[in-house]
C-alpha cells in the first residue's frame, strides 16, 4: 500500500495587484495554516519520501512551512511543469514516480488537485465534503494499492481530508 498526499497550498495574499500570479505570497492566515499543517502532519508522522511541489511563491512558502514536519527524510522537487498543471498532467507526472517510493505529497493549485482526489478516491467518510470543495490548505490523503505507474486504474481509498479549519 502507497499514500498519496494531496495538498492544495494555503491561502495567499491578493494584497497587491501588481504580482504576477505565480508570485503571489502566502496571506497571514495562509501561515497560520501552515503552521497548523505543520503541526498535524508531525503528531500524525506524515513524512512524505517524495514531495512534488509547483515553483509557484505560494506552493513553495507552503512547503517551507510544512516540509519541517517531516524530520528531513524527504526527497523534494520543485518542477515547473506542475505550475498551471491539470488534473491529467498531475496523474501522468505521479505515474512516473519509481515503484519503490512508498508515499509522494502533490504540493500545488486547484482545480486540479480537487479534480484529481475527485478522480482517484473513494470510501465514505469526508468523500461527501470533499466533493463540495478543496479549500486552500487541505490535505487529503489517499491509500493507494496499484503501482505508481498504474495509478488511477483502481480507486484510492480517501484516509482523510484535514483543512486549517478542522485544525
Amino acid at each position: 500500500m502507497r499514500l498519496l498526499y494531496l495538498l492544495r497550498h494555503a491561502k495567499s495574499s491578493w494584497d497587491d495587484p501588481a504580482l504576477a500570479d505565480r508570485d503571489r505570497p502566502l496571506a497571514c492566515r495562509g501561515m497560520r495554516a501552515g503552521a497548523a499543517l505543520a503541526r498535524h502532519m508531525e503528531a500524525t508522522g506524515i513524512s512524505p519520501a517524495l514531495v512534488l511541489c509547483s515553483p509557484a511563491r505560494r506552493t513553495v512558502d507552503t512547503l517551507d512551512l510544512v516540509a519541517p514536519a517531516f524530520g528531513g527524510q524527504s526527497e523534494i522537487l520543485v518542477e515547473e511543469d506542475l505550475y498551471g498543471a491539470g488534473s491529467g498532467d498531475l496523474l501522468r507526472r505521479l505515474r512516473r514516480v519509481p515503484a519503490s517510493t512508498p508515499s509522494v505529497m502533490v504540493v500545488g493549485h486547484n482545480p486540479a488537485l480537487h479534480e484529481l482526489v475527485l478522480t482517484l478516491a473513494r470510501g465514505v467518510g469526508d468523500l461527501h465534503r470533499l466533493r463540495e470543495k478543496f479549500p486552500t490548505g487541505a490535505l487529503a490523503t489517499l491509500a493507494v494499492s496499484d503501482p505508481w505507474r498504474e495509478l488511477g486504474k483502481t480507486a484510492a481509498e480517501l484516509v482523510e481530508l484535514v483543512t486549517p479549519r478542522d485544525l
